[in-house]
């Protein structure tokens, strides 16, 4: 058997290899490697099982560990102190809601002080709340309460990644959205319709109909809307979307000129297509544009992958 580091990922074939003689790794999927067995005769004499805890060290709920999973998590997601602000960083965050003045201090802040307990409150805090705190300044204040308003224009599928439904991350999110529309849609959605979504298998399927079922979730989402939230696609979007790039999956590499690379990215996923992180026997086309890498450009030739430029790009989705 060959010999790899965890660091060499890319040379580890299909077939077992070893690492350091301790453990058996294989390739899982394209590129990541994982896990698949532990070579006993060189564990250590002395060594002793590892001990977990059984409790959260925050609120003290029993930890659960899912067949087939490796961590212990508390499932007490609504009470937990760190869930709860985990939840709020990762609502505000860049590829979420985007919320200008916020930080993961802040939001530290106003758990403590008690003006949110969940992402809903941000869109009823006001400057006065926000004045007596410590080193809040009044400008400060004011950005915040702008950026938490403006954040109202955030589209659909991002307002989606931004709950935090487990297993539902940014490209998931922009598949339910273009299938379902609005929010309403998918909250009616049954395990089989989901299922039945490109790249929606059970476990994402079992997590959103788990996410919508629960009352507090549901009460959230309707303060959201309230408050004037983004819950269904504009006409502008609807108008735009077609299935001209449907079953293709497109790499980006380079620098353009007439699109940025998010709005090439953009406009494969408004047409159907799909967005591939690395060159593969899977890539249907590479979109190229100036310094371009040239590693990415050996196996494109490699594979017989054909290398297209904007400008075809262009022409495929406006024809």
């Amino acid at each position: 058997m060959k010999r790899a580091s965890l660091h060499n990922a890319d040379q580890i074939s299909k077939l077992d290899v070893r690492v350091g003689d301790l453990v058996y790794v294989e390739k899982g999927g394209e590129i990541i490697p994982k896990i698949v067995g532990v070579n006993l005769e060189k564990r250590s004499e002395n060594s002793n099982p590892t001990i977990y805890i059984s409790n959260c060290p925050e609120c003290g709920t029993d930890l659960i560990r899912n067949e087939g999973e490796a961590q212990h998590y508390c499932p007490n997601a609504n009470t937990c102190p760190p869930q709860i602000t985990g939840k709020i960083q990762h609502f505000i965050s860049r590829k979420a809601m985007d919320i200008e003045g916020l930080g993961g201090e802040t939001v530290e802040l106003l758990f403590r002080e008690g003006l949110i307990k969940n992402y809903a409150d941000l869109y009823e805090i006001t400057i006065p709340q926000l004045l007596p705190l410590e080193r809040m300044a009044e400008k400060s204040a004011e950005n915040i309460v702008k950026g938490i308003e403006k954040s109202k224009e955030i589209p659909f599928e991002r307002v989606l990644f931004a709950l935090g439904i487990r297993y539902v991350g940014e490209t998931v999110a922009k598949k339910l959205v273009r299938h379902y529309k609005n929010i309403d849609n998918l909250q009616n959605a049954t395990l089989e319709e989901l299922t039945q979504v490109d790249e929606i298998g059970n476990r994402i399927a079992e997590s959103i109909i788990s996410f919508f079922s629960d009352e507090q979730n549901q009460l959230l989402i309707e303060r959201l809307k309230n408050h004037g939230l983004q819950f269904s696609i504009s006409e502008e979007n609807m108008q735009n979307q077609t299935d001209k790039l449907k079953g293709l999956t497109i790499v980006v590499s380079g620098v353009f000129q007439i699109f940025s690379r998010d709005e090439i990215k953009n406009l494969i996923e408004q047409n159907g297509g799909k967005v591939g992180s690395s060159i593969s026997s899977k890539t249907s086309y590479v979109i190229v544009g100036d310094n371009m890498g040239p590693s990415k450009k050996e196996k494109a030739e490699k594979l017989g992958i054909p290398m297209i430029s904007e400008t075809d790009f262009q022409q495929m989705i406006e024809k």
